[in-house]
């Protein structure tokens, strides 16, 4: 495991009080517990990395904590509130916004267009279809603002369908900003992305990440290091070890257990 670069602690320290935590989150699945006694704080203001080897339990614990599944015990809190057993969508009203839930891509829509329908959830125009496009422009303003924060002015006008993957995941964000949620959760944002991609949505995610708190899981460790301020690393769905990068990769715990798998 490599050493975080400069940038990566330049950005800020973790420091905020938690925005969502878990208390003995556990999943059994037939006897089998894939997550076990898991305590997690993940701080407001901060980007949390969750990390750990195939099959670790770190995909259990976000879908826990994005309330995809129900725990078998334990809680979770957002805000202070109790989320346990809230729904998702409900949970994403609240500001707790899990990127695929609301950002599919309309491949035969433009960037434009595909913002704009985003927009229209907390516009109130959700199912207002039949309105005049002169009374969906309004949203045009908004939606440019958002193009642009993903750096995708240039392709506003084309279609989805001809956008490279990572221009497509960049719109993807930018229809996840529309709901302006205070907290994001990516689902290993880099996957199946070449190298020129994986430094333009990292760089994105840094620059959005202000004002906001994201957790991600992420399997490629040289974005972790130098992108994350905070990562906790879970082994056969139990936390491992907790800190900044340079910390939890020097932790011989963490070394034996990514020995003999593919990491970065």
């Amino acid at each position: 495991m490599s050493a975080a670069s400069p940038q990566a602690t330049a950005r800020k320290q973790p420091g905020g009080e938690p925005i969502l935590s878990a208390r003995g989150l556990t999943k059994e699945f037939f006897g089998f517990s894939a997550v076990k006694n898991v305590d997690l704080d993940i701080r407001e203001g901060t980007i949390h990395a969750l990390i750990g080897p195939n099959g670790a339990g770190k995909t259990t614990v976000f879908n826990l904590l994005t309330k995809f599944m129900m725990p078998t015990a334990g809680t979770i809190t957002f805000k202070g509130q109790d989320i346990t057993r809230t729904a998702p969508a409900e949970v994403a009203r609240l500001g707790l916004v899990r990127s695929f839930q609301i950002s599919a891509v309309f491949p035969h829509l433009t960037v434009l267009d595909n913002v704009r329908v985003a927009l229209q959830r907390p516009e109130g125009l959700a199912n207002q279809f039949w309105r005049s496009n002169k009374v969906l422009r309004k949203l045009d303003e908004r939606a440019l603002e958002l193009i642009e924060a993903v750096n995708l002015s240039d392709y506003a006008d084309l279609q989805a369908s001809e956008l490279s993957y990572g221009r497509k995941r960049a719109l993807e964000i930018a229809t996840t900003l529309a709901l302006d949620p205070p907290v994001m959760l990516f689902d290993e944002p880099m996957a199946g992305m070449g190298v020129e991609d994986i430094g333009r949505i990292s760089a994105l995610i840094r620059r959005i990440a202000w004002g906001r708190t994201v957790l991600m899981v992420e399997h490629n460790l040289s974005v972790v290091a130098n992108l994350c301020d905070y990562v906790t690393v879970l082994a056969r769905g139990e936390i491992l070890s907790e800190g900044d990068y340079q910390t939890v990769s020097a932790d011989p715990k963490v070394r034996e257990a990514y020995m003999g798998t593919d990491h970065e």
